[in-house]
């Protein structure tokens, strides 16, 4: 399973490249506007910084489709032509998907709440599909369990695209998607950290260097 970053500032991202072994990021309108500054300056550093091959989402505003794909165009443009297009799964989404895809255009079907809007999005043509997990726990739903109905339909059913699970409050949930190894998800900066913050692993880590530094003094290693 794939491990994206879902945060748009540079800098941060930038640290959490140094020790996790993530595979892109993704961004949205409301991200980019955290982000502060003009959001194609900031783009364009991502994509300087991930390079012409990495892995990089960026959604999207028009709610047409004729405005979505005159979009997706000078996204592609501007930021590579490798660069995954976020397109809502709404009537016009969907179209937009069709006519993207049929020019070879990466699309990421993006605000998916239910199987069968994935479903749609992947027979038109979509590379992922982005099912919002946590955002479909506060509706009452079971967000997981979507994502892995998602999964299992794409597989039972011949299709390419790959589940791009989104919208996480917590490990837990990452960790019952990475069990079914859906294609991948894409993670907030802090639910990231959440998976190295562990007090037991840091208490164990500085008993063995008191213990160490007891035989052989202050500071002492290998």
């Amino acid at each position: 399973m794939k491990l994206i970053i879902d945060d748009a500032n540079i800098e941060k991202i930038k640290q959490l490249y140094e020790t996790f072994p993530v595979d892109g990021v993704t961004t949205n309108p409301s991200i980019l506007a955290r982000a502060g500054g003009d959001p194609h300056r900031v783009l364009r550093g991502l994509r300087d910084f991930l390079g012409s091959e990495g892995e990089l989402h960026v959604q999207v505003l028009s709610t047409d489709a004729e405005g979505m794909v005159a979009e997706a165009g000078r996204i592609r443009a501007e930021l590579g032509e490798n660069t995954y297009v976020k397109v809502p799964v709404t009537r016009e989404g969907l179209k937009a998907i069709r006519l993207l895809a049929a020019s070879d255009c990466r699309v990421t079907a993006t605000a998916v709440y239910t199987q069968m809007q994935a479903f749609l999005a992947a027979k038109a043509g979509a590379v992922y599909a982005a099912p919002y997990v946590n955002r479909i726990d506060n509706l009452g739903g079971d967000g997981v369990a979507v994502a892995r109905d998602i999964h299992e339909l794409f597989q039972k059913n011949g299709l390419k695209t790959q589940v791009l699970a989104a919208s996480f409050k917590n490990c837990r949930q990452v960790l019952e998607l990475v069990r079914c190894g859906v294609g991948a998800a894409t993670v907030s900066p802090e639910v990231l950290e959440a998976f190295l913050k562990l007090d037991a692993v840091d208490a164990a880590v500085e008993r063995f260097r008191l213990d160490f530094e007891g035989l052989c003094g202050a500071q002492a290693t290998l």
